[in-house]
């Protein structure tokens, strides 16, 4: 049966739609990055269009969005190795899958998002025991306390294509209460240069999303430890740094990953909060 999409075009909500389509398409044809079957199953059930987007970002974004899947799912499993009993909290989940493939059956994660991307995700990916959603905005601090949070245990933050539709002064703020509220916990998120934010910008309007506006950037990453003495900076990496190369890329992939990483226009940013 297949189940049409419900979301509202003009919002960020409705970009879940993007990286979703990226794994889908971009993982099987590069399944030695990541392999995501649940993306691949819910595409082909859904009753949308994903013409315009395929358009719009093509193969190189497409493979963007498998990396970011690939490195997000690496930093995880590096934390949980040292904390097999983390808690993971992956900020604007969207229809994000990650759980089903880095699990370690002891890890307790939740997927945080608003109501409306929440009710969207579940009648795709139901919750579980260890794989619950909470349906609230990053801003609602409130949030903190349905987290369960054992500093023994370590808590780790992951976020994917979602600080990018906040301004510096929003994010500089719950920074500093989860840096508070969570102490040694650690945050990894993607980032993109100042400019590259501004080419975004119109590729997602390419789109036909008018309502989605990207504001974060992040040229020197060592400047958000002036945000807080509660945060410092663990490491910034290259988007593409340790991404096997597909030998069936083009030339012009090649050249292109090669230059985003020489110009610093993607990366991965990776804080923790003092103890």
């Amino acid at each position: 049966m297949e189940q049409k999409i419900t979301l509202q075009k003009q919002t960020v909500q409705s970009t879940m739609l993007l990286p979703l389509w990226g794994r889908a398409v971009a993982s099987e044809k590069n399944p030695d990055i990541l392999y995501d079957r649940q993306a691949i199953d819910i595409i082909k059930n859904c009753d949308y269009d994903f013409s315009s987007i395929a358009k719009t970002f093509g193969e190189f974004g497409g493979i963007c969005y498998v990396v970011r899947a690939r490195k997000m799912e690496d930093a995880i499993r590096q934390f949980i190795k040292k904390h097999p009993r983390a808690t993971i909290v992956n900020i604007g989940a969207g229809l994000d899958t990650s759980f089903s493939r880095v699990d370690n059956g002891t890890i307790r994660w939740y997927n945080l998002d608003l109501p409306d991307s929440i009710a969207f995700r579940q009648s795709f990916i139901p919750d579980s025991e260890r794989n619950v959603s909470i349906a609230k905005s990053l801003f609602d601090t409130s949030w903190f306390d349905q987290v369960s949070f054992n500093p023994q245990d370590g808590i780790f933050f992951i976020s994917g294509g979602v600080f990018y539709y906040f301004k510096e002064e929003q994010l500089q703020e719950i920074f500093c209460s989860m840096a508070k509220r969570f102490p040694g916990g650690e945050l990894y998120f993607d980032a993109e240069s100042r400019q590259t934010v501004k080419k975004s910008n119109r590729m997602v309007q390419k789109t036909g999303n008018k309502g989605a506006i990207m504001y974060f950037c992040v040229n020197n990453a060592k400047e958000l430890e002036n945000w807080s003495p509660l945060i410092h900076l663990v490491s910034c990496e290259k988007y593409f740094k340790g991404i096997p190369f597909n030998p069936q890329w083009s030339s012009g992939i090649r050249f292109m990953a090669r230059v985003s990483d020489w110009m610093g226009m993607m990366k991965f940013v990776h804080l923790g909060f003092a103890e």
